[in-house]
C-alpha cells in the first residue's frame, strides 16, 4: 500500500479568542471517550420513563455556552416540528467524560463556572485513565466513586463502575 503525504495550507489564519463563557471549539472524540459516552447512555436508558438523556446537547445557559457529552433532564415536551439549536434550560445532570486532550481543570472549571451558576443540580467528571466518576453538586465537597455503585442525589440515578467500564 502506497502512502502519499497531502499539504494543507490555509489561506488565512485568524486568532481564536477564548472567554470563559464559552466553551472552545469542538475537539475530536478519542475512542475510550465515544464508548464511554455510548455505555453511560445506554445504562441512563433504564431511567427513560423518569427521564430524557441528551447527548451532545449544545446549551445556551444564562452563565454561558457549554455542550455536556450527557445531560439528564426530566421529561421535556418535544416539537417535531420545531427544533432547538441551543436549549436555553439547565439539565439536571451534566456529565463530562474527560479526553486526551482536554486538562481535569478545563473541566472543573466548566462545572464550577458555567453548569452550577447555569442552574445544573449535578455533575459527573467521568475519568476514563483511571477509571473513576467524581460527581459535583453545588456546594458540596466533591465525591470520587472509582469501585462499586454510586447514586447521584439530584437525580436518584445509580449506576456501577464495573457497567460503565466494562
Amino acid at each position: 500500500m502506497e502512502t502519499k503525504a497531502v499539504e494543507v495550507t490555509e489561506a488565512e489564519r485568524r486568532p481564536v479568542e477564548y472567554r470563559p463563557t464559552e466553551t472552545p471549539l469542538e475537539e475530536t472524540m478519542s475512542l475510550n471517550h465515544s464508548r464511554l459516552t455510548y455505555r453511560i447512555t445506554l445504562l441512563l436508558s433504564a431511567y427513560d420513563a423518569q427521564y430524557d438523556i441528551m447527548p451532545e446537547l449544545e446549551l445556551e445557559l444564562p452563565s454561558g455556552r457549554a455542550k455536556p457529552d450527557i445531560a439528564i433532564f426530566r421529561n421535556l415536551v418535544f416539537n417535531w416540528e420545531e427544533d432547538v439549536i441551543r436549549y436555553p434550560t439547565p439539565p439536571i445532570t451534566a456529565i463530562e467524560i474527560l479526553s486526551p486532550t482536554q486538562a481535569f481543570d478545563e473541566l472543573t472549571g466548566k462545572i464550577r463556572k458555567i453548569y452550577f451558576p447555569g442552574g445544573v443540580q449535578s455533575a459527573w467528571l467521568v475519568v476514563p485513565t483511571i477509571k473513576a466518576v467524581h460527581l459535583f453538586a453545588p456546594n458540596e465537597p466533591v465525591k470520587i466513586y472509582v469501585e462499586g455503585t454510586f447514586q447521584d442525589p439530584a437525580t436518584g440515578v445509580e449506576l456501577n463502575l464495573a457497567d460503565i467500564f466494562r
